[in-house]
């Protein structure tokens, strides 16, 4: 018999949450809307949030009533990221998991992060952008790094004139966020670009390069987005589901998810890199030290 692991270790759980609702559910007309609502943190991702949301696209899929989603952020901003300083950061909360993998809560090394971020972020990921019904992304302000991997689940995006989309997590050593969808999205030189500067690309660039459906005036969001769930909504709900699977097994056949694949390890290595040089697993920012590097950074845009 080979000796039992004990390799473990023992990590506490400071976490305070500022709200026991941070996703909203509304379903009229046929759609389905997913609200984010953790706007006092412009609707950072931690946990809480992501089991809450998968919840909720759940309980649409479940629903024959239900013929579209729109995902959508209150407040200023659609979503700012994960959640990697806020006083509900609850990476070392244990939740009941969805998917095949173990806690990662007493994990040590490496382990620890990659067996989280299998769970809760890549193959959450995945499991949205499979659901058989349509979901269309509603975006708003700030779409930065895991704000990224929730709009570009959904099969269609409409924003705001004012929308912008950013992936900086290189300034941490990171190649892109765990969901690397990336060249898919974009052009692989326009990918580099947006990876290698950290650049906010606005929401008409985005459209220029495919990676939006459409761009509308702010105070136009709403209307145009749930006008064009309702279009969608009038299709047959076999013949979505058959459409969305067909173009994601192309995307797939294109290499989509292998690459994917092995962007998450490079990811993982990233992290380990950073810890054995720098004490950080995230190269030593934190939300508050992300945010100040991002506003320079488009300060220095604008000069």
């Amino acid at each position: 018999m080979s000796a039992p692991d004990q390799n473990f270790v023992t990590r506490p759980d400071n976490a305070v949450y500022e709200t026991d609702s941070p996703v909203h559910y509304a379903v009229a007309d046929g759609i389905a809307t997913v609200t984010m609502s953790r706007t006092e943190f412009n609707n950072a991702q931690n946990s809480q949030m992501t089991y809450a949301l998968d919840a909720a696209f759940r309980r649409a899929v479940d629903d024959d009533a239900v013929k579209v989603i729109v995902l959508r952020g209150d407040g200023k901003h659609f979503s700012a990221g994960h959640d990697i300083g806020t006083p509900g950061r609850d990476i070392n909360k244990p939740f009941d998991r969805v998917h095949l993998w173990w806690d990662h809560t007493n994990k040590p090394g490496g382990e620890y992060l990659y067996v989280r971020e299998q769970e809760v972020y890549l193959n959450m990921c995945r499991r949205w952008r499979e659901l058989p019904k349509p979901t269309i992304a509603m975006v708003q302000g700030a779409c930065v790094a895991g704000g990224l991997m929730l709009a570009w689940v959904c099969d269609l995006i409409v924003a705001s004139d004012d929308a912008f989309f950013q992936d900086p997590v290189v300034r941490m050593g990171i190649p892109g966020v765990e969901y690397f969808a990336h060249p898919y999205e974009l052009n692989p030189r326009i990918a580099k670009e947006f990876l290698m500067t950290g650049d906010r690309m606005g929401a008409e660039r985005a459209y220029q390069m495919g990676m939006v459906n459409r761009v509308v005036a702010r105070e136009q969001l709403e209307a145009e987005t749930y006008a064009l769930a309702a279009r969608v909504a009038k299709q047959p709900r076999m013949g979505l589901a058959l459409t969305k699977q067909a173009i994601n097994h192309v995307e797939d056949l294109q290499g989509k998810r292998t690459a994917m694949d092995a962007v998450f390890a490079w990811h993982h290595f990233a992290h380990t890199h950073n810890e054995l040089l720098s004490g950080d697993k995230l190269g030593g920012y934190d939300a508050k030290a992300m945010a100040s590097a991002n506003k320079r950074a488009a300060g220095e845009d604008k000069a």
